[in-house]
């Protein structure tokens, strides 16, 4: 899994029926510590709700298939996780909710 923070959508009319109704999203890959965009960007089929803004997990290659969402889609991408808080040695570097822990 990759953690990534979703930067955009992506808008695609023309594509095959299997496609029609998933949201394509951009994401950047980040730093769990800084939290800072690495400017490594792919574009993600969506299959959990994401949104604008949020920290994310996504997968590629054979593994994105796996959600039922994507599943016999053709796909190489696929966010499937919307990350609520992130810890690195005993300390939160990211919490969804900005509240105190």
């Amino acid at each position: 899994m990759i953690l990534a923070r979703v930067t955009g959508t992506v808008v695609s009319s023309h594509k095959p029926r299997k496609l029609e109704g998933i949201a394509f999203l951009l994401v950047e890959k980040i730093d769990p510590v800084t939290m800072k965009g690495k400017g490594d960007f792919v574009v993600a089929m969506d299959s959990v709700g994401a949104g604008i803004g949020e920290i994310v997990f996504y997968v590629s290659g054979s593994s994105a298939r796996f959600t039922p969402v994507t599943e016999g889609v053709p796909t190489d991408c696929s966010i499937i996780a919307i990350v609520d808080l992130i810890e690195k040695d005993g300390s939160f570097t990211y919490r969804k909710d900005n509240t105190a822990i």
